[in-house]
């Protein structure tokens, strides 16, 4: 299961996002890195450094494209040009697929800049499933959806967030980007089994997988990215990679970022688990009765 349509059939192993203050290390000291994932709207522009530097990445490295803008369950179309040049920058990068989150963001031509949960309900599903449908036509690769953490729950809802993204992803025929420290936040704001989630999703439509840090306030879990996972989500990803198999993984670390080398070691934890996953099962001998 790991290479599968929705991934273009690739088998990346573990990647980590490009960012500026590791700029200098990759291009300098060209590190083993599987793949890297990239913001997409950091380089939707006409040229400049990010596009200098991104030239020289893709020289000899796979990229894959990450949005934080579609806004899928917005009450309005995705603007054209927005996916214009997402278009352009698919051209260029390559990439095998492109991501963006199952959220809402933006009210008339107004964006809020931030990833709000979506009410569970039909409407919902059909709006939303009909515009990654026409978002994926366009764009001519996979697009895969991201579940996304949440703080506040909606009184209109008809299902569980994981009943909704099963509902959605299967109406659009899209993949999933499964990010499980998002189940893990989602399930100690809301009070789920983060298992239950997980068990839940179709493992054949899992794409893409990613791992990050968060912390822990009061009365309530905040997806900050800005250390290294936890081992809660760790054990969410074991259980994933135990019924996805061995899929392309990215560490997200957004915020007080250390040094690369730091990134990239936390990264490489999950090759344990992808490694185990990649095992052929040993068969069990019986004995036989004489």
């Amino acid at each position: 299961m790991p290479a599968n349509r929705f991934n273009s059939f690739t088998e990346y192993g573990v990647g980590i996002g490009l960012r500026i203050p590791h700029y200098h290390h990759i291009l300098s000291e060209k590190p083993v890195v599987d793949w890297f994932e990239i913001i997409s709207e950091n380089y939707m522009v006409d040229g400049g450094r990010p596009l200098q530097v991104l030239d020289q990445i893709l020289e000899q490295y796979n990229v894959v494209q990450h949005g934080v803008s579609m806004y899928f369950g917005s009450a309005s179309n995705p603007d054209p040009e927005h996916l214009k040049k997402l278009k352009r920058l698919v051209k260029r990068t390559k990439t095998p697929w492109l991501s963006d989150h199952l959220c809402w963001g933006s009210v008339d031509g107004r964006y809020t800049h931030d990833l709000l949960p979506m009410p569970y309900t039909w409407e919902a599903v059909k709006i939303t499933a009909d515009r990654i449908r026409n978002v994926q036509d366009f764009l001519e690769i996979p697009v895969v959806v991201e579940n996304v953490s949440s703080y506040a729950e909606y009184h209109a809802s008809e299902m569980t967030e994981w009943e909704f993204i099963n509902e959605v992803v299967e109406k659009a025929d899209c993949g999933i980007l499964l990010d499980v420290n998002n189940i893990y936040v989602s399930s100690q704001n809301h009070n789920f089994d983060p298992f239950t989630y997980v068990n839940a999703v179709p493992a054949d439509r899992i794409a893409q997988i990613h791992i990050a840090g968060h912390s822990k306030f009061e009365k309530y879990i905040l997806d900050t990215h800005d250390h290294p996972v936890l081992e809660p989500v760790w054990q969410l990803y074991a259980r994933t990679i135990e019924r996805a198999g061995p899929t392309a993984t990215l560490l997200e670390w957004d915020d007080n970022i250390p040094s690369f080398e730091e990134v990239h070691a936390e990264a490489l934890k999950a090759n344990q688990f992808l490694q185990a996953a990649a095992k052929p099962a040993v068969p069990q001998l019986t004995e036989v009765a004489r």
